[in-house]
Parts: C-alpha cells; sequence; structure tokens
C-alpha cells in the first residue's frame, strides 16, 4: 500500500505516485488491461490548447473552510479564480442556512523585482496582515509556478509564522508545473489538511466522513436511520471539524478522484476504513456500495433490506426509461472518477455510449485496492466502450469526436464542455451537482433530467443556428488524435 508521509511538505504528484496519465485512446478494456499489468503510458501531445492547473484545484478545496483563509503566494494574475469560488461559496452558504461570511482569500502579488531578490519576507508580512485582519483559525499558503522557479523557503516562514501568531500556518505545494493532471492539487489540499489541522483521536465517534464538493447534502437519509452522523468535508467545515476527522467511524468518497489521498491517509494513520468500493452508481455499483458500507458499519442485515426496499421502488420507472431511452447513443466528458460514474448511469438507463472523454486516469488509487477500479466494474457489468479517450480538456479533439459521432446526447461534468455539444445542435446539460447521480434515486434523477434535455428541441435548434464554430472544416476532416502521441500527424491545410 503507498504509504502517506505527513513528515514531508509536499506529496509526491499523481503521475509520479499512481502512474496516472493524461493521454491515450483506444478501448477501455484495453486500458485497463494495461493498467492491471502495470504497462500504462503517457502519451503526450505535441499541441495543448489548455488543461486547468492544480494549484487551483487545492485552491478550490482550502479556500472553503469556514474560519480558515487562505494566501496565494504567487503573482496577482494567478488570482484571477478568486470570483468564481466566492461565488460558489457563498451559494452552498446560502444553500445550507449558513450566515453568509466572505471568504479570506488573499494573494502575495510576487512582482517582477520579488522574482529576483525573492519574496519570503513578502510573504511573512502578508501572514501577519491577514492575521490582523481576518483572525483565522489557521492560515494556509498555497505556492505558485512563480514561488517555485525562485524557490522562496515557503516551509520555513510558515513555521515562523505559526510560533509567533500561535495558530496552524501550513503550506501547501501545489505548483502548477508540478503536474499535468489538476487532480494533483487536491492531493495537495488535503495532504497540508492531514499534516497540518489533523490530531490523533481523543475517542473514536458515530461520525461519518463525506469528502465532497459542494453538492447537495443526500447522506443524512441514509446514515441517520442506521444510527451515524454526517460530516461534510472540505467545504464548509470549520477547523475545528476537520481536527477530529480522525474520530469517526468510516470515510466515505463522493468522487475518489477527490478524495482517494485523504481517505487512503485517514484509514493509514488513524485506522479510519475507508469505503473503497466505488460510489454508488447504477443499481449494480449501488448494490456493491452499500454492502460494503453495511460490512464496514455493522450494519449489513439493515442495508440488505434497504436493497430490496429501493429496488421495488425504482424498477417500474426505471423500466419506463430504458424503453423510452432503447436504441439512442451517448457521448460523455468527465474527470475520471465521475466520468466512469456517469457511463455506468447512461448504460443502466438503456443508452449506448458512443465514447468517453475522460480528463485523466489513474491506474489505481493511494488504497492500491482492486475493489476501487470503477472503469473495471464498468466494464464486467456492462461491456467494453470501444471509443474511449484520456483527453485532459481538449475542447479541439472533443469537438472533433462530436461531428463524428453525432450522439443523441452529451453529458458533461465540468463548466466550458457542455455547450461544445449545444453549438454542434447535440442536446447536452451540465452535471453541476456531483450528488445529483448518487444512489438509487440518482439513477431516476438522471433519467428524468435527460428526458427533459432531449424533449427541449427549440431552443438548441436556434442555439445551434447562431452559433460559430472556432474550429474549420480542414481541422474536423482530420484524425482526432493527429496530435496525441509525439509528432503531429495531419495533412496539409
Amino acid at each position: 500500500m503507498s504509504v502517506v508521509n505527513v513528515h514531508t511538505p509536499e506529496v509526491p504528484v499523481r503521475e509520479v505516485r499512481l502512474n496516472s496519465i493524461t493521454g491515450f485512446f483506444g478501448s477501455a478494456r484495453e486500458l485497463v488491461g494495461c493498467s492491471h499489468a502495470r504497462k500504462v503510458r503517457e502519451q503526450t501531445r505535441s499541441f495543448t490548447q489548455g488543461m486547468m492547473c492544480s494549484s487551483t484545484a487545492a485552491f478550490c478545496q482550502l479556500s472553503m473552510i469556514i474560519d480558515a483563509a487562505v494566501i496565494n503566494h504567487a503573482p496577482i494574475g494567478c488570482a484571477g479564480d478568486f470570483p468564481q469560488f466566492h461565488v460558489t461559496y457563498r451559494i452552498g452558504q446560502m444553500e445550507r442556512g449558513l450566515p453568509p461570511l466572505l471568504g479570506h482569500y488573499y494573494n502575495s502579488n510576487i512582482t517582477e523585482s520579488d522574482t529576483v531578490f525573492g519574496a519570503a519576507e513578502k510573504l511573512a508580512q502578508v501572514i501577519r496582515q491577514v492575521y490582523r485582519r481576518a483572525q483565522p483559525k489557521a492560515i494556509f499558503v498555497t505556492t505558485s509556478c512563480a514561488s517555485g522557479i525562485i524557490g522562496d523557503d515557503i516551509e520555513g516562514t510558515v513555521k515562523d509564522a505559526q510560533a509567533e501568531l500561535g495558530i496552524p500556518v501550513i503550506a501547501c505545494v501545489c505548483e502548477g508545473f508540478r503536474s499535468k493532471i489538476w487532480t494533483s492539487g487536491f492531493d495537495s489540499a488535503y495532504h497540508s489538511v492531514v499534516r497540518g489541522l489533523v490530531k490523533p483521536p481523543r475517542q473514536k465517534t458515530k461520525k461519518i466522513n463525506i469528502i465532497n464538493f459542494w453538492g447537495s447534502h443526500i447522506f443524512e437519509e441514509l446514515l441517520e436511520p442506521l444510527g451515524y452522523e454526517v460530516n461534510y468535508i472540505l467545504p464548509f467545515s470549520t477547523v475545528a471539524q476537520l481536527q477530529w476527522v480522525s474520530e469517526s467511524a468510516a470515510t466515505i468518497q463522493i468522487c475518489p478522484t477527490l478524495g482517494s489521498y485523504f481517505g487512503a491517509a485517514l484509514e493509514q494513520i488513524y485506522k479510519v476504513p475507508e469505503i473503497k468500493a466505488p460510489p454508488a452508481y447504477g443499481l449494480a455499483g449501488t448494490d456493491r456500495w452499500l454492502r460494503e458500507l453495511g460490512d464496514v458499519l455493522g450494519v449489513r442485515d439493515e442495508v440488505e433490506k434497504l436493497i430490496v426496499r429501493e429496488h421495488a421502488r425504482i424498477k417500474p420507472r426505471l423500466a419506463l426509461y430504458r424503453k423510452k431511452f432503447e436504441g439512442k447513443t451517448a457521448y460523455l466528458t468527465a474527470g475520471a472518477a465521475h466520468g466512469h460514474a456517469i457511463i455506468a448511469l447512461l448504460r443502466e438507463l438503456g443508452f449506448y455510449v458512443k465514447g468517453a472523454a475522460i480528463f485523466h486516469h489513474d491506474p489505481l488509487y493511494d488504497n492500491e485496492d482492486p475493489t476501487s477500479d470503477a472503469l473495471a466494474q464498468n466494464i464486467r457489468l456492462y461491456g467494453d466502450i470501444t471509443n474511449y479517450s484520456v483527453c485532459n480538456k481538449q475542447a479541439y479533439e472533443i469537438v472533433n469526436l462530436l461531428t463524428r459521432y453525432r450522439p443523441d446526447i452529451l453529458v458533461a461534468r465540468h463548466g466550458g464542455m457542455a455547450h461544445w455539444g449545444a453549438k454542434l445542435g447535440i442536446p447536452s446539460f451540465l452535471v453541476d451537482d456531483e450528488q445529483f447521480g448518487f444512489g438509487y434515486q440518482g439513477i431516476l434523477n438522471y433519467g428524468e433530467r435527460i428526458e427533459d434535455t432531449l424533449n427541449n428541441r427549440e431552443y438548441l435548434a436556434n442555439f445551434a443556428a447562431k452559433s460559430v464554430s472556432p474550429y474549420t472544416k480542414w481541422w474536423l476532416e482530420q484524425e482526432p488524435y493527429c496530435f496525441l502521441g509525439g509528432e503531429a500527424r495531419v495533412e496539409a491545410y
């Protein structure tokens, strides 16, 4: 098993730690076979249109700890993401009935002069100012490409600040250039929480950690009847809550791409069992997940009764959706774990999945347990996906593929992707709530949303008719993966 080392300021990136990749095309079965044989090889692109930054992924988690402050030790341009997280933070507070507090986000404004003479002293001054202004219970300092290149002693600076201020001041090492896989930033954020905040348990409790983004709260209905209390982390947690996650009875991940590192760390260091089955999507996947949960919590009999009740409740409606969607095709684009979940849901509803563009691939997770392999489980339950690509948000590839496949619907998890289908006249929807498809009810939720999307043709026709594509006929006639694997293989313009 991968060993979590909280004594080092940085966690190895996913390319090193898990052998993760961002470039592949072929079949899903082929990729799983290579993964299990430990023969996965990265295929680089000779042209890249754009991708997300791991520093952004780290910031999006740490910025939503209610009584903490985050300092982005970076040039001012790196603070461009602040508004989007502030909006999400405020909306999340409103949905949960929390006080409408401002997020405490700051940028150290590394200048050209600082890159020559160093910015560690400037960072120390910013930490003091943030403490005076916000009076946070903890301060996180996220690094950037600039601070990494000039070699600022972030760890030494935060240790001195912690001794001076008397609160946790923690470095989060997440420079964008360290990894092509932005989810390495999630690992960096959780590593900083584990090494800087979490304390050894005083006693075990009946709480269940739910590692999630900021979706709807659905776990109370499941866990409270079983005698357990829900503890959602990180978004909208307090520093005190995070200090005692070691006392929980188990850890659930809504998305292993997000929480695999934190779940493994809590299990390895503090013996908090991690539910290793892939998250509950689709009938068989939900059955399997619930049974593991029941075994871990010692409530297997209650879980079996729940499974029988829920099957009886949803199967009549599910049969109607399957009849309605029979013969229809789908394409999806999403992050790794959530992409695998969407595949299960679409196939459960009767769609033929023509293809998938998944943003990265983890051959294994930090627990190194084959039980967690959602893609392999998908293949066993529903069969292969012949057109499966690993594509770190390369829109030019996805538009080319959509033009070729012309699916009946496009499902996208990340913002900025669903509109490409709509521009081509393909019914498309964006999954903005990661809990939307979870569990038995999630299958019906997807069925209802897809039915509405397919029925809303008038708006789609108007949108497609007035849209202008930035991609020329020349590109759409190229092989979609011609830039993948080394030198470009394209026909002359």
